[in-house]
C-alpha cells in the first residue's frame, strides 16, 4: 500500500530518521523480510520512459537472483529469511490495482504512439508488459519455479544461509506481500517463548510499511529501501544493480521516540495514563485519514498542505476530553472518534471560507450578473474537467454563490447565516459533480459517513488482525467531507470474511483490454467482445481527475467498479476451456518454509537447464505451512516493551544526551533541497565546559559511540581544544583499546601552531553545520573535539594454541567530533559473538578460501587435512594460481590499437559488465591516507591512472 508523498515529509519532519548503509555499520537482525514486488519491478522494466528497452525474461530471473543474494550479504540475517510476493489482493486493494494497471497501460500506448509519430524505428520484440506482475499469469508462474530453485540452489551451497529458516511466499499464496509479513511476525510475537528482543528488518518501497511496522510495537525494528531522490528528472534510468544503489535503513525505534516528542504535551494533559504505544496507534489511525489505497483521502486533506500537523494538532486538542484513545488494538472507538473528526471539521469551514472571503470580493467587483454567467459555466464544465486544484474549487464555490443569490437574503440577515447557507450548497455541488447524485438527502450523506467509517474500521482491522473481509470495498471514488461524517457512534460495524478471488478471477478484475494476452484464451473475449456481458468494465478510453492534486500520477481514474456476481457469471462458461497448465496456475497454495537438512539427499531439476545446472545433490527441506497456521485472535495484545537501559548496538537512540527539543523551519537538508516544511530540532543541552585533559584521561584509547543518535562505536585517538592536542602514541599498525586502571594509554602532548588552530576551528565550524543541516541537532558552542577510528568489523585472529578469538578492527582514517555529542560509559548488547573456537573449525577440510596475503593474493584455494600443523597457527591448503596473460605481443602491436576510441556504454556492452565498472578503471584511482579532518595531515598516492585519454566524452 502506498501513501503518496508520506515518506519525504516524514523524513523531513524527523530528521535522523533515516542512515545510509555502511558495511561495517549494519546491526545484526535476527530476521529479514522481503516485499518482493519492489524487486521484480525493478529488475523488469527500469525505464518506462524508454519506449526502446527490452529484456529476457531470463535477465530478469537473473537480476531478481543477484538482487535477492546481495541483500541477503548485506543483512545477514541470523534466523529467519521471509519473501513474500503479492498473492490475490482483498477486493479493497483491487479497486487500486485496477486503476493503476489502466493507467499504466494507456501511459505505455500513449509514448509508443509518440514515438512512432517522431519516426523512431522501434524493436520488433514484444515490450515487458509489467502488468504481467500479477498474480495468476504465465509469467509469475515461471517466476514462482525459479525461487524455488534458487532457494534450494542457496540453502544447498552456501553454508550463511544454511543455518537460516528461509520462507517463500509466492503469488499463489493469498495476501498482499507486507501484509503476509505482518501476519507471520504477529503469530510469532504470540508465541509463548518470543524474544521480545527480537531484531526485524523489512525492505520494501511503500511508505505504509512505517505504519504496518510500528502496529507490531517490537522495539528493534528497522526498514530497508533504496535510497529516494526528488527533483530529478523523469526520464532519468533507475539505478538497478545492487552493487551501486545506495541503500538506507529507517529506524522504527527513532520513530517510536519522535512520534513521543510530537505529542509530549499529552503527557500533563489528560487525565488517564499517558501510554506511547497507545499514541502511536492513534498516530497510526490519523495517517489513514489523508487516503491510502483502500479508501480516498478526504476533500482539501492533502500531505503537502500540511495536512498531518493539522491532524497532530487537533488530537492533542481533543485528546484531554475523550477520557482515552481513539484506535484500541484495531478496534475504533466509534464515540472517542466522531468526537476527533467534529473538531477536525473545523478545517472544512476554515478551508471554504478562505475562498468564500476571495469570491466575496470578486462579486463586488464584478457584479452578480457576471457571477451567475460564470457560475452557469463552470456548472456546466464540472462534470468532466479535469482541472488543477484551485480552479476547481473555484467553480464548486461560485455555484454555490451562484444559487444563494438567486433569493438575495433580507439586509438584516446575519453574514454567518449566508456563509452556512453557501457552505452547504458548495457541498451539495461537490457530490453532485463527483459522485453523480440527484439529490443530497440526508440518508445520502448518513450513507456516506457510515461507509468511510467502515472503510477506516476495515483498513485498521487489516493493519492489526490480517483480513477481516475478503469482499469489501469503498464503492466510491471521493470522500465525504468532515463535517458531514457525523452520528457515528451508536454505528455497529460487522465484516464478512467471505473468500479470496481465485488467480484469474482477479486478472479479469484488474487488467485493462490491452494487457489481455496475459489471460488463458478463453477469458480474452470478454474484455473485448462487443457481446460481452461485462464489456463495459474494460474501457479503452477513460478520464482521471487531479481532484486536489499535483502530479498525473496520483490522479483518480474514473474507470467503473467490478459487480463481482457478474464478472464470475460471465467467465462460468470460459472456465471449462482451460487448459490443464491453465488450470494448474489458477489455484490457492501454502507458503514454503525451507531448510538446511543433511539427511535429504536428491537431485533437484533446472528449470531453466541451459541457464542454471540441476543441483546434484540438494539438502533441503520443504515444508507447507498451513494457511491459518499464523492467525491470531482479534483479542490478543502484544506485550509492553521493556524499556531497560540496555542499548542495542545499530538501533539508535535519543536517549544517553541531554537536549530539548522544538519543531521549527530550519531548511534541514534530508534530500537534495532544504525541506521547507517544519523540522523537529533536537538542542544539546550545555553542560558545565570539560577541561581538555580530564576528557583525555576519560576516553583517549577507548572505545565510545559517535554520530548521535545513530551511535557508532569508535576508538578515541586523540582529544584537542584547539590549543592543546593529546594524541595516542602507538607504534605502526598497533590499533588497541585501552582499559584503565590496568593499561594506561601512551599519550603524547603538544600544543597547536596557528594553521593548527585555523583548522581546529574549522573542524568545529563543519561539525556544527552538519549536524543542524543534515540531523536538525543543535550543537552550540564546542570546546573540545574528540578524534576517533570508527569500527569497520572484526577479524579472527590465531592464537598460538591453535584457538581463534574475534577482534574488533578499526579504521586507518581519523574523523572527528564535538565532545558533547559524543556517548560514553553506556551498557551495550553487541551479539556479534564468535562462531568459531578453533583454527579447524574455521577452516574445515575441502572449504574453499581465499588468499589476501602474498604471493598469491586473490587465488581461490582448497583447504586440506591440517591435523598435523593446526596446533601450530597454521593451515595447508592448495592454491589454483591462474596463469598471468601473455602480453607480449600486444604490447608489440599496441601501436595498431592505440587509436581505437570507443564509448564507454559500448566497451561495457562488449565486455559484459557496467558502465560504472568501465568509468572505475578508466579513471584515475587515488589512495588517501586520512581525510580532511584528519589532524595528522593527509597524503594522496595516486595508483593508476592516465587511462581516461583511452575513453573520450561522448
Amino acid at each position: 500500500m502506498g501513501v503518496p508523498k508520506f515518506y519525504r515529509w516524514i523524513s523531513e519532519r524527523y530528521p535522523c530518521l533515516s542512515e545510509v548503509v555502511k558495511e561495517h555499520q549494519i546491526p545484526e537482525f535476527d530476521n529479514l523480510y522481503l516485499d518482493m514486488n519492489g524487486i521484480i519491478h525493478q529488475c523488469s522494466h527500469p525505464n518506462d520512459e524508454d519506449v526502446h528497452f527490452r529484456i529476457s525474461e531470463e535477465k530478469i530471473f537473473a537480476d531478481i537472483f543477484h538482487y535477492l543474494e546481495v541483500l541477503f550479504r548485506t543483512i545477514k540475517p541470523q534466523k529467519v529469511f521471509f519473501m513474500a510476493v503479492d498473492g490475490v489482493a482483498p477486493r479493497a486493494k483491487m479497486n487500486q490495482q485496477r486503476g493503476r494497471r489502466f493507467r499504466s497501460a494507456k501511459e505505455a500506448e500513449d509514448k509508443i504512439k509518440k514515438a512512432l509519430e517522431k519516426g523512431e524505428i522501434l524493436p520488433t520484440e514484444a515490450r515487458f508488459d509489467s502488468n504481467c506482475i500479477t498474480p495468476g499469469t504465465d509469467f509469475m508462474a515461471r517466476l514462482q519455479d525459479q525461487l524455488q530453485y534458487f532457494v534450494n540452489s542457496k540453502q544447498t551451497s552456501d553454508r550463511s544461509w544454511q543455518g537460516v529458516q528461509v520462507y517463500l511466499s509466492g503469488h499463489e499464496t493469498p495476501g498482499e506481500g507486507e501484509h503476509k509479513i505482518m501476519e507471520f511476525i504477529r503469530s510469532e510475537n504470540a508465541r509463548p517463548g518470543h524474544d521480545p528482543n527480537t531484531r526485524h528488518c523489512l525492505y520494501g518501497l511503500d511508505a505504509d510499511l512505517i505504519m504496518l511496522g510500528l502496529t507490531s510495537h517490537e522495539p528493534h525494528f528497522s526498514l530497508l529501501r533504496e535510497e529516494v531522490r526528488f527533483g530529478g528528472k523523469k526520464s532519468q534510468k533507475r539505478i538497478t544493480a545492487p552493487e551501486e544503489t545506495t541503500f538506507h535503513l529507517l529506524h522504527l525505534s527513532l520513530m517510536r521516540e519522535y512520534i513521543d516528542y510530537e505529542f509530549s504535551a499529552l503527557r500533563t494533559q489528560i487525565g488517564f495514563p499517558y501510554d506511547l504505544e497507545r499514541i502511536i496507534d492513534d498516530w497510526v489511525l490519523m495517517g489513514f485519514l489523508v487516503g491510502n489505497d483502500f479508501i480516498p483521502h478526504l476533500p482539501n486533506l492533502h500531505i503537502n498542505h500540511d495536512a498531518l500537523p493539522l491532524l497532530y494538532r487537533t488530537y492533542i486538542s481533543v485528546l484531554p476530553q475523550l477520557g482515552g484513545y481513539l484506535n484500541e488494538n484495531g478496534h475504533l472507538n466509534l464515540g472517542n472518534f466522531e468526537k476527533y473528526l467534529e473538531k477536525l471539521s473545523e478545517f472544512d469551514r476554515e478551508h471554504f471560507n478562505e475562498v468564500f472571503v476571495d469570491l466575496k470580493w470578486f462579486e463586488s467587483k464584478v457584479g452578480n450578473k457576471y457571477l451567475n454567467e460564470a457560475a452557469g459555466r463552470a456548472a456546466e464544465k464540472e462534470a468532466g474537467s479535469k482541472k488543477a486544484k484551485k480552479r476547481e474549487e473555484a467553480a464548486l464555490c461560485l455555484a454555490g454563490l451562484a444559487s444563494a443569490n438567486k433569493e438575495p437574503p433580507e439586509e438584516e440577515e446575519e453574514e454567518d447565516d449566508i456563509f452556512e447557507s453557501e457552505l452547504r450548497q458548495y457541498k451539495r455541488t461537490y457530490y453532485m459533480t463527483k459522485m453523480g447524485v440527484d439529490v443530497v438527502s440526508d440518508e445520502f450523506l448518513s450513507g456516506q459517513a457510515r461507509c468511510y467509517v467502515e472503510g477506516i474500521q476495515w483498513i485498521l482491522h487489516y493493519y492489526y488482525h490480517g483480513v477481516q473481509s475478503w469482499s469489501w470495498y469503498y464503492p466510491h471514488h471521493y470522500a465525504p467531507f468532515l463535517s458531514d461524517i457525523r452520528n457515528i457512534a451508536d454505528l455497529r460495524l460487522t465484516f464478512d470474511i467471505g473468500r479470496p478471488f481465485m488467480p484469474f478471477q482477479q486478472l479479469l478484475a484488474v487488467l485493462p483490454a490491452a494487457s489481455k494476452d496475459l489471460l488463458p484464451q478463453s477469458y480474452r473475449p470478454l474484455m473485448t467482445s462487443d457481446s460481452s456481458s461485462i464489456i463495459q468494465y474494460y474501457p479503452l478510453d477513460f478520464k482521471t481527475d487531479l481532484n486536489g492534486k499535483q502530479q498525473e500520477w496520483e490522479a483518480v481514474v474514473l474507470i467503473p467498479f467490478i459487480d463481482e456476481t457478474r464478472l464470475l457469471a460471465a467467465m462460468e462458461p470460459c472456465n471449462e476451456h482451460l487448459t490443464k497448465w491453465e488450470k494448474t496456475r489458477n489455484r490457492h497454495t501454502e507458503c514454503i518454509v525451507y531448510t538446511y537438512d543433511t539427511d535429504v539427499d536428491l537431485t533437484y531439476p533446472s528449470p531453466l537447464p541451459l541457464l542454471f545446472p540441476n543441483i546434484t545433490h540438494c539438502h533441503v527441506r520443504a515444508t507447507a505451512v498451513p494457511m491459518d497456521a499464523w492467525h491470531v485472535s482479534m483479542a490478543h495484545v502484544g506485550r509492553p516493551i521493556d524499556r531497560s537501559a540496555l542499548y542495542f548496538c545499530g538501533f539508535p537512540t535519543l536517549q544517553h544526551i541531554k537536549h530539548k527539543f522544538y519543531k521549527k523551519k530550519g531548511g534541514v537538508m534530508v534530500f537534495q533541497q532544504p525541506s521547507r516544511g517544519e523540522n523537529t530540532i533536537l538542542e544539546i543541552i550545555q553542560q558545565e565546559e570539560p577541561l581538555c585533559e580530564e576528557v583525555a584521561a576519560r576516553v583517549l584509547g577507548r572505545p565510545v559511540f559517535v554520530s548521535w543518535p545513530h551511535l557508532e562505536e569508535a576508538r578515541v585517538v586523540a582529544v584537542s581544544d584547539g590549543e592543546t592536542r593529546f594524541v595516542l602514541e602507538e607504534p605502526p599498525g598497533v590499533q588497541k583499546v585501552y582499559e584503565r586502571p590496568s593499561s594506561p594509554p601512551p599519550t603524547r602532548t603538544s600544543h597547536l601552531s596557528d594553521k593548527d588552530h585555523k583548522d581546529w576551528v574549522k573542524d568545529v565550524q563543519g561539525n556544527t553545520e552538519h549536524f543542524m543541516k543534515r540531523k536538525g541537532i543543535v550543537v552550540k558552542e564546542t570546546a573540545v573535539v574528540v578524534y576517533v577510528q570508527q569500527l569497520t568489523g572484526r577479524k579472527y585472529v590465531p592464537l598460538p594454541d591453535g584457538s581463534v578469538v574475534l577482534e574488533k578492527q578499526w579504521s586507518r582514517q581519523v574523523l572527528n567530533f564535538p565532545y558533547q555529542t559524543v556517548v560514553k560509559d553506556i551498557e551495550a548488547f553487541d551479539s556479534c559473538h564468535a562462531r568459531f573456537r578453533t583454527l579447524e573449525e574455521l577452516f574445515p577440510p575441502t572449504s574453499n578460501v581465499f588468499m589476501v596475503g602474498h604471493p598469491y593474493y586473490g587465488a581461490l584455494g582448497e583447504v586440506l587435512d591440517s591435523s598435523d600443523v593446526i596446533k601450530e597457527g597454521r593451515v595447508r591448503v592448495v592454491f589454483n594460481v591462474p596463469q598471468e596473460p601473455q602480453l607480449e605481443s600486444l604490447i608489440h602491436n599496441q601501436h595498431k590499437f592505440s587509436v581505437r576510441y570507443s564509448p564507454g556504454y559500448i566497451l561495457a556492452s562488449r565486455l559484459g559488465v557496467t558502465s560504472y565498472l568501465v568509468s572505475r578503471f578508466s579513471g584515475s584511482i587515488f589512495i588517501g591516507r586520512g581525510s580532511k579532518r584528519n589532524p595528522c595531515g593527509e597524503q594522496n598516492v595516486e595508483v593508476y591512472g592516465n587511462l581516461s585519454v583511452c575513453q573520450p566524452v561522448w
